[in-house]
């Protein structure tokens, strides 16, 4: 019998005389039938207060690579608690935690810490601005670097506010932005080399830097195509611009080394979030000394309350020492499970005459849905995949897992962790099994 949320509709109704709009991340609004309310989870599971189990592949939209309450790291946090949970000031940990990440990542020099990847993205930023003397910040289009006014530009314009194949637009899809901040942005499509190399020589002497996801997750998971990011490095070599990876989501995912040592370049800023603290509030800015050089000085202001708290310190120390523990090994684990599940939604979606066409490296990836007449192949940009996805009928299947135990995150996004197992991955696909039946039976397009 499919899950019920009769105990999370009654606590979503009871937010709302709370809580505006009774969440507090609007994305979380997206989640149908109504937003879950969870009270615990372990390893690859999460419960809800219904009593229902999930094999859970949101893992907290991507930031518990090590899985639910992973053993050690409550024990970790809680050491550091009974010492203090917050003192404004510097504690050996927070070294230890840099001289972590020195070791680990290629571009990693020094580093700086926050609360959460859109503070270290308006710090990124600001620090490129002062470095080069330019106003313009190169970005690609369906990446997503947070929500501030800056992080948001050009993110998911709808098709008739898309701007030119030359030209896209800047827009930004909030309201009360800053006027001038869009205008502060150049766009680019993903995965088009040339058209990059046109977009930065219409705005040569102006723009300070390129900012990109190594691996556009946040919209169809979309890999570069071979010659892209020697392509960004290239240019900005050429022209005095900063290379800001930001990889909130593939950090320590694509192994020790991140995205960047997996594809092979190497950034001058790394912008590091989610699993960096394992689902704690914490982030980090790494980078080349040479690009911090206005933060030495005290030209950049970069500054926070909460700024390497010791209770996330203690998180990230634990969660780093855990990658690191497992070495060259990583991330191969994650992608054997990520392709064994891929491969089995594809024959599920197969036997049930279904178009789903899950899409990425494995140890994260993309369920797309076509549109009825659209042609086969991967998304590889984010016009392509508006053109191509099926938003309502992937939205369905989406309910339908839900329903059977099996949570994705409701934009098609799935993350492995390592606390997933090949018993998992078969537990999963039996539960999708019924969900894709039922999917099958139920749906009908939007008339």
């Amino acid at each position: 019998m499919a899950y019920t949320f009769d105990k999370s509709r009654a606590f979503f109704e009871r937010a709302q005389n709370s809580i505006a709009a009774g969440i507090n991340s609007g994305i979380r609004k997206m989640e149908a039938p109504v937003p879950l309310y969870f009270t615990h989870g372990k390893g690859s599971r999460l419960w809800d207060v219904d009593g229902n189990e999930f094999i859970d592949f949101a893992t907290g939209q991507g930031a518990l690579l090590y899985g639910h309450a992973p053993d050690g790291m409550a024990e970790a946090i809680a050491v550091q608690a009974k010492k203090g949970t917050h003192w404004a000031a510097q504690s050996e940990l927070e070294i230890e935690v840099a001289e972590r990440l020195q070791s680990m990542i290629p571009g990693a020099e020094l580093v700086r810490f926050n609360n959460s990847a859109t503070e270290v993205v308006m710090s990124a930023l600001r620090l490129a601005r002062c470095h080069t003397g330019r106003p313009l910040i190169l970005k690609f289009e369906g990446h997503y670097h947070g929500w501030s006014d800056e992080g948001l530009v050009g993110f998911a314009p709808p098709p008739d506010k898309w701007g030119t194949e030359d030209e896209p637009t800047h827009i930004h899809p909030s309201q009360g932005v800053i006027p001038e901040v869009p205008g502060t942005f150049v766009v680019a499509r993903w995965n088009d080399p040339e058209h990059l190399r046109q977009r930065v020589d219409a705005h040569r002497g102006q723009i300070a830097a390129i900012i990109f996801e190594p691996v556009l997750c946040n919209t169809g998971c979309m890999e570069p195509v071979p010659g892209l990011m020697s392509t960004i490095r290239e240019l900005c070599d050429r022209d005095g611009i900063l290379m800001i990876a930001d990889e909130t989501i593939t950090g320590f995912r694509f192994g020790g080394g991140c995205a960047q040592h997996y594809l092979g370049f190497t950034p001058d800023l790394t912008i590091l979030g989610k699993a960096v603290g394992g689902g704690v509030p914490f982030a980090a800015l790494a980078g080349k000394k040479s690009a911090f050089q206005k933060i030495i000085s005290g030209e950049v202001i970069h500054a926070g309350t909460l700024n390497a708290n010791p209770l996330c310190l203690a998180a990230a120390k634990w969660c780093l020492d855990e990658i690191i523990a497992r070495g060259d090994s990583h991330p191969a684990g994650l992608i054997a499970t990520g392709q064994k599940l891929m491969a089995g939604l594809s024959e599920l979606a197969q036997k049930h005459s279904i178009p789903l066409r899950p899409q990425g490296p494995g140890l994260v990836f993309h369920c797309g849905m076509l549109k009825p007449g659209a042609a086969e192949g991967p998304f590889t940009s984010y016009r392509d995949y508006v053109h191509r996805h099926d938003a309502p009928r992937w939205a369905h299947l989406r309910r339908c897992l839900l329903e059977e135990g099996v949570r994705a995150i409701e934009r098609g996004l799935w993350f492995q962790s390592l606390a997933h197992t090949a018993a998992d991955i078969d537990e999963a696909l039996r539960r999708a099994a019924i969900a894709f039946e039922r999917h099958a039976q139920e749906w009908t397009a939007p008339a």
